[in-house]
């Protein structure tokens, strides 16, 4: 495995762009964009979504990545509460429901292959900031300044220099695969599926997301693909409206080729019990901010590429003022 001390700096001759060299190939094409109101004409080539399906699982942690979470080589409450800060920054600046989840497929992509240092929760506090700026930045039209990102109980405060550095190590593990397969390539796809006049998409394609980003703080979810996660997703919404006749979950596997019954089936029971369940779940917990003073190596002989200003006095954080200085905000 990979050492997070080690990891070369030099992943890329042009670092000016952050976005330049991400691989798309297993795409075949650009990803269609997610939107409530995008067509599906009646001949259309369900060829291109099994791709997606037959593509996805290269731009998803490595397969034994939930297995580690369960025999507690990974911290699987620390990855939850990781998650839940995310989420709230993504509430709290209104990002797109996409933008959460590729700062968090990110982090898991990134997890999966590096081990972090053991140092009071920072060095995953940081990589969390990156990975959630780096989201932003594929698909946000204002993005926070590095400061501004920091908010909603984030427990250290890192300089715009080491979140930069941070954006690369994370960018080199990814092997700058930004434009990942999520579930919400399908959505729109499936919702059209189950309705293709249009009555209820709209509502199908909205609650579908919600329990999407329902979804990602669990590690059991980690145990299915993003078509699978997708098609549930869709058919839990449409089971929770009047407006369509009850769907069984089996049939779904006849949407596309490449969706597996059985998957689909052990997805749709974990679903209804973990997030179609409403009952009330213990909150995150919510711990004090603390700057990090202590000095840490990013890259070889550097001592102090992660640590923050200690005299600064940070800068009042505004909901409606969102930054873009070239200092701050690479794009």
């Amino acid at each position: 495995m990979s050492s997070f001390w080690s990891m070369s700096l030099s992943c890329h001759d042009c670092l000016s762009d952050l976005l330049c060299a991400e691989d798309a190939g297993i795409l075949a094409g650009d990803e269609p964009e997610y939107s409530p109101d995008l067509e599906f004409p009646e001949d259309i080539e369900e060829s291109i979504i099994a791709g997606f399906v037959e593509g996805e699982g290269v731009y998803a942690p490595g397969f034994d990545y939930p297995a580690r979470f369960r025999s507690r080589s990974l911290d699987a409450s620390a990855r939850e509460e990781a998650v839940g800060w995310i989420l709230k920054v993504h509430a709290y600046y209104r990002f797109q429901a996409l933008t959460a989840y590729l700062a968090v497929n990110y982090m898991d992509r990134f997890l999966s292959t590096h081990r972090l240092p053991r140092s009071n929760g920072w060095p995953l506090q940081l990589l969390c900031v990156a990975s959630l700026s780096l989201a932003a930045k594929m698909e946000e039209t204002l993005v926070p300044s590095f400061l501004d990102l920091q908010i909603q109980g984030a427990r250290f405060i890192f300089e715009p220099r080491t979140i930069r550095r941070m954006e690369l190590l994370v960018l080199s593990a990814l092997d700058w695969r930004l434009r990942s397969i999520t579930p919400f390539s399908f959505i729109d796809f499936f919702a059209y599926k189950l309705d293709s006049t249009r009555a209820s998409r709209r509502f199908l394609v909205s609650r579908a997301t919600q329990f999407i980003l329902a979804t990602i703080q669990e590690i059991d979810f980690l145990d299915y693909g993003p078509s699978v996660v997708a098609a549930v997703a869709v058919l839990c919404a449409a089971n929770a409206t009047t407006d369509l006749p009850l769907i069984n979950p089996g049939d779904a596997a006849s949407w596309c080729i490449g969706l597996s019954k059985e998957r689909i089936l052990s997805c749709y029971g974990l679903m209804q019990a973990v997030v179609v369940d409403t009952r009330p779940r213990k909150p995150p917990k919510i711990l004090p901010q603390l700057r990090v003073t202590t000095p840490a190596v990013l890259g070889a002989g550097n001592s102090s590429s992660l640590s923050s200003s200690p005299s600064k006095k940070r800068r009042k954080l505004s909901h409606k003022k969102w930054v873009e200085d070239d200092d701050d905000v690479e794009r």
